[in-house]
């Protein structure tokens, strides 16, 4: 059955690789309704995932219950995870959640390890994938160990107010999104409506002085 894979991937479509058309034309597809779990930390990975379309959120939680999201999937992408632990033999150290409906190809082992010794092509891609996505991880190192926490508020509520100025978010969950607990973000944000940046209701925030927050994130 098609898969219509090219739409998501053209640059391997456009690739004249025997290989490459074979795996793909012969990938399983897996469809996954929202808010389903794609794979849990300390599962076994035995497929290389590849995003058809939707999103799926990529997120490790501590013994303390803290939670941090590590990355996002959508159209075109592969998961850096499930590349490591492919070549390691290891487990997934963190667990992916589809935010929206998503369709993925799923490459069995055998046949992924097979293409990476077989095609330079696909071996180029999976590399090239894996690269763009760990640059992405090490800076969220980066962020949430030496970034102030001000400041990265102010760039993530900024990022979310990009279409509207009333973000339906909870404080939990921007404090996932940064790596931070609630009760940090929860001060965080009472100290931004004191200088009347924003306004906190149940639930959900309205953004009122988006020019002082920009000015906040540049630093």
């Amino acid at each position: 059955m098609a898969n219509n894979w090219q739409q998501s991937f053209p640059h391997l479509s456009e690739i004249n690789d025997a290989v490459i058309n074979d795996l793909m034309n012969n990938a399983g597809t897996i469809n996954m309704p929202a808010n389903s779990t794609a794979f849990h930390q300390g599962d076994a990975c035995s497929n290389y995932l590849l995003i058809l379309s939707g999103s799926i959120k990529v997120m490790t939680r501590a013994e303390n219950g803290r939670e941090i999201v590590l990355y996002r999937l959508g159209d075109g992408d592969s998961c850096v995870l499930t590349t490591s632990c492919l070549f390691g033999n290891a487990r997934y150290p963190a667990e992916g959640i589809s935010e929206t409906d998503v369709t993925a190809l799923a490459i069995p082992a055998p046949r992924f390890n097979q293409a990476i010794e077989h095609s330079k092509p696909f071996r180029e891609f999976v590399f090239n994938s894996f690269s763009s996505h760990l640059s992405s991880l090490i800076t969220l190192v980066e962020e949430v160990t030496f970034g102030k926490l001000d400041i990265r508020l102010a760039r993530q509520l900024l990022k979310l107010s990009t279409d509207n100025s009333t973000l339906e978010t909870t404080h939990q969950q921007l404090a996932t999104e940064l790596g931070s607990a609630r009760e940090v973000i929860s001060r965080q944000l009472k100290d931004f409506e004191s200088r009347g940046w924003l306004k906190l209701y149940r639930g959900s925030l309205e953004v009122l002085d988006k020019q002082s927050l920009e000015k906040l994130a540049a630093m």
